[in-house]
């Protein structure tokens, strides 16, 4: 469903094979998903705004260039049922039929009338107020492992605490937060590969419609038993009069689920992770926890939950040197753009107390993520109860896993020691 299809049909090559493409492919490899920073800092030194043949597609790696594409290209880029007809993938149409409603996949002005509705929820005022009620299903959570002496970071925090506030936050029963969840990660796995994958079409289909009918359902339910939340917000909101169709709010109810879990997920993961790699910073933490908001900045920079998304110029354009056609596919890495040192002093140095530290991770302008205060505090509130709840946290012996999606990074799991 990304602009770049038909990737699946190019074997891996490896970074280390001689004559090997540059190409942000690599990271089918395992191992490039593993540690992508090196092919970024390659695209960004020898072409920083580089062709990929096999993406059929510009990748821009540079904090600047990667800025003028998320604030100036179109985000309009999903192709609609009548296009994917014409490709041939007819069957695909019903997650069309949804995405071309979200938010995430439109412009101004189609874009700033769902955002101004939807953003509402998630001001950092009104969202600072549920800090306490997130304190206490964080300790919730960690109180079901505190007894065993281990957990599995991921399975045990990082996923069920953004699900359920997520589903609290949609106004929908927190019983369903596992379903949400698994209808979540097969959307995800759409949004954040290039390649077409016919194996996993009908599984991602099913997903969709049952999505869409949970929150059909959901719109009935609360026109009889009203209660708050973003479905009801969407529901009833209205714009000069105008008020957003059934099927608008059931697509942005699905993209602000999707995100607020997704995302979430992996900072938190990534977070704990990456300061159980750098010890000094790890203690430097624990000894100053007034340093917990730096460091959720930091660890967004430094392993960005969301590594790149796509845009469309908006016109013939010239970027980085290089001729650009309206309507070309232009991928813009974010991962790679909070790792340019152009912007970042000794970028790959993990650094909790960095003072100027404007990461793209949550995206800029017009599309800068409106779940962005919730997911921090989730981050910082899940970091802070973790260092204080237990006197050490250390890595469990075993391989360590990245999820196979290109776009939104995160772990299999994290088993740790507590």
């Amino acid at each position: 469903m990304t602009d770049e299809a038909g990737v699946s049909a190019h074997p891996v090559v490896k970074m280390g094979a001689s004559g090997a493409p540059l190409s942000l492919y690599h990271l089918l490899d395992p191992e490039v998903l593993a540690n992508p920073y090196p092919l970024f800092q390659r695209l960004r030194t020898e072409d920083p705004v580089h062709w990929d043949p096999f993406l059929h597609a510009w990748v821009v790696t540079r904090y600047q260039d990667v800025v003028t594409v998320l604030h100036h290209y179109s985000a309009e880029r999903t192709p609609t049922p009548e296009q994917l007809t014409q490709m041939g993938l007819g069957s695909m149409n019903p997650i069309a039929q949804v995405m071309v409603k979200q938010m995430l996949f439109l412009d101004p002005p189609a874009h700033t009338r769902l955002r101004s509705l939807a953003s509402y929820a998630f001001t950092p005022q009104r969202v600072e107020v549920l800090r306490g009620h997130i304190r206490e299903i964080t300790n919730r959570l960690l109180d079901d492992v505190l007894s065993q002496g281990r957990m599995d970071v991921i399975a045990d925090l990082a996923e069920p605490l953004p699900c359920i506030v997520t589903a609290e936050m949609l106004g929908v029963p927190v019983e369903d937060h596992q379903q949400l969840k698994a209808w979540s990660q097969d959307f995800a796995e759409m949004l954040g590969n290039f390649q077409h994958n016919p194996d996993r079409e009908p599984r991602i289909l099913k997903s969709v419609q049952e999505m869409t009918a949970y929150f059909r359902a959901a719109m009935r339910d609360q026109r009889l038993h009203p209660r708050p939340g973003l479905v009801s917000s969407l529901m009833n909101a209205q714009i000069n009069g105008d008020r957003l169709t059934e099927d608008e709010v059931i697509a942005n109810s699905i993209v602000t689920m999707v995100g607020g879990q997704e995302t979430t997920t992996n900072l938190i993961g990534n977070g704990v992770l990456t300061l159980l790699r750098n010890p000094p910073q790890l203690e430097k933490l624990r000894s100053d926890l007034a340093l917990v908001p730096s460091a959720v900045e930091e660890m967004l920079r430094y392993e960005s939950p969301s590594q790149h998304t796509a845009r469309l110029a908006p016109d013939d354009v010239e970027l980085g040197g290089k001729a650009i056609r309206k309507r070309q596919a232009v991928i813009a890495v974010m991962g790679a753009a909070n790792r340019d040192p152009a912007r970042f002093p000794d970028p790959d140095r993990l650094d909790i107390g960095r003072a100027d530290n404007r990461h793209v991770a949550f995206g800029w302008a017009g599309h800068f993520c409106f779940g962005a205060p919730l997911a921090r505090i989730e981050g910082q509130v899940a970091l802070q109860k973790l260092l204080t709840r237990f006197g050490g946290v250390r890595l469990a012996p075993g391989a360590i896993t990245w999820r196979h999606n290109l776009g939104l990074r995160g772990l299999t799991e994290l088993r740790v020691s507590l």
